[in-house]
């Protein structure tokens, strides 16, 4: 079937009569991509070339062997995802989740750290094969909904209830998702469209983006499982070592981005892939920032033990270079990374405090006998990878 071309403002796909608890309501079932016309006009075809070679740019400002580094973009990354769905938790709070030094395995900074946990999937599976299916889909929805509150029988799998968006039910709701039957069609056809080769990528990420979000084929974690998506296309199509912090730029404008997914869902692709374009240019801006703001820290790091007359082969600059990979240091990590005694990591932390690169943030118990260690963090650090939305 040739793809049918829809005028601006027409919903682009169907209205379905459902029946909710007795009463009457709509669900609204998108069109299939493979009968959409997605072709680009020159003005959206230019957006999406910039965006492609910001992110380029952004790309070799990376240097290949900074995967602390990448990590640290991964963390700005989840967090911004999760703070446009309103999870916000302190990013010392989140790091500690990541390192397993959290109390507690279900709050939000967990819940957070798992949006890392997905990502890091997604960009691993990228990297490998590129073949994408629901099975897998659901893979990064059980590892982000891990200690989240959701009832089991909606984790790791495509919902088999009516869902909606927004409102307390599909009577009052912002929009009423697809029926369950008509999920496995619309989830094919998806899964058709980013496997493709042959579409600019960015228009390619921003559609496969917009048609997940009208899906919304799980219980919970739609949002951030999209934007996951999002991630997978960008390293496949870019071949990219990590993907920009796009969320960072999301989360800036939440009102633009809603206001795109209603365009896309009213026939403007055109609009939509421009807003998300400007997006992820941005977030390649984010990145290369990223990047300079980091080398800048450590030289200043490396110059204060440099005026302190701290030696060369002294172990204050190992575990310097310990930072960004792990921003929260404890005495026990020191101890096993670093091969010292007990005594020379906590001689060594507490120095660093003094000289006012780390600073004490709590404790945790010991992995052995004794006291609980106390936690000690690299604060700029922990300032860039709460990223911007969450620095206001």
């Amino acid at each position: 079937m040739a793809p049918t071309r829809s005028v601006p403002g027409e919903l682009a796909g169907e209205e379905l009569p459902i029946v909710w608890n007795g009463r009457r309501a709509r669900a609204t079932v998108p069109a299939l991509l493979s009968e959409r016309d997605l072709a680009l006009d020159a003005a959206t075809a230019n957006r999406t070339g910039a965006a492609a070679a910001e992110v380029a740019r952004a790309a070799e400002s990376l240097d290949p062997g900074l995967e602390p580094l990448a990590r640290l973009l991964l963390r700005s990354e989840g967090v911004a995802s999760s703070f446009i769905e309103g999870i916000t938790a302190p990013v010392v709070d989140v790091v500690l989740a990541e390192e397993h030094l959290h109390i507690d395995d279900h709050d939000a900074a967990s819940w957070v750290a798992a949006s890392l946990t997905a990502t890091s999937a997604a960009i691993d599976h990228a990297a490998g094969d590129g073949v994408l299916d629901v099975d897998i889909l659901c893979d990064w929805h059980r590892a982000l909904m891990s200690g989240s509150p959701t009832p089991e029988r909606f984790v790791g799998r495509i919902r088999e209830v009516q869902g909606w968006i927004g409102g307390t039910s599909p009577l009052d709701a912002h929009l009423v998702t697809p029926p369950p039957e008509r999920l496995p069609e619309l989830l094919d056809d998806l899964m058709g469209w980013v496997g493709r080769t042959d579409v600019d990528p960015i228009a390619q990420a921003a559609v496969a983006h917009a048609q997940f979000e009208v899906i919304h084929p799980f219980g919970d974690g739609n949002g951030r499982i999209g934007r996951v998506l999002v991630a997978w296309v960008l390293v496949r199509r870019l071949a990219l070592l990590v993907p920009p912090p796009v969320s960072v730029a999301i989360a800036a404008d939440v009102g633009g981005y809603a206001a795109g997914l209603v365009r896309f869902r009213l026939s403007d692709h055109l609009g939509w892939i421009r807003w998300f374009a400007d997006a992820v240019a941005s977030g390649g801006v984010a990145q290369r920032d990223l990047v300079t703001e980091v080398d800048a820290i450590r030289a200043r790091w490396r110059a204060r033990l440099v005026e302190e007359g701290v030696r060369s082969d002294a172990i204050a600059h190992e575990v310097l270079d310990l930072l960004p990979h792990h921003l929260v240091l404890t005495s026990d990590l020191i101890t096993k990374v670093l091969r010292v005694t007990h005594k020379a990591a906590l001689t060594t932390l507490n120095r660093l405090v003094t000289l006012g690169i780390l600073a004490e943030c709590g404790t945790v118990p010991s992995v052995g006998p004794g006291r609980p260690r106390k936690i000690y963090v690299a604060t700029e650090l922990l300032g860039l990878a709460g990223s911007s939305p969450l620095r206001r």
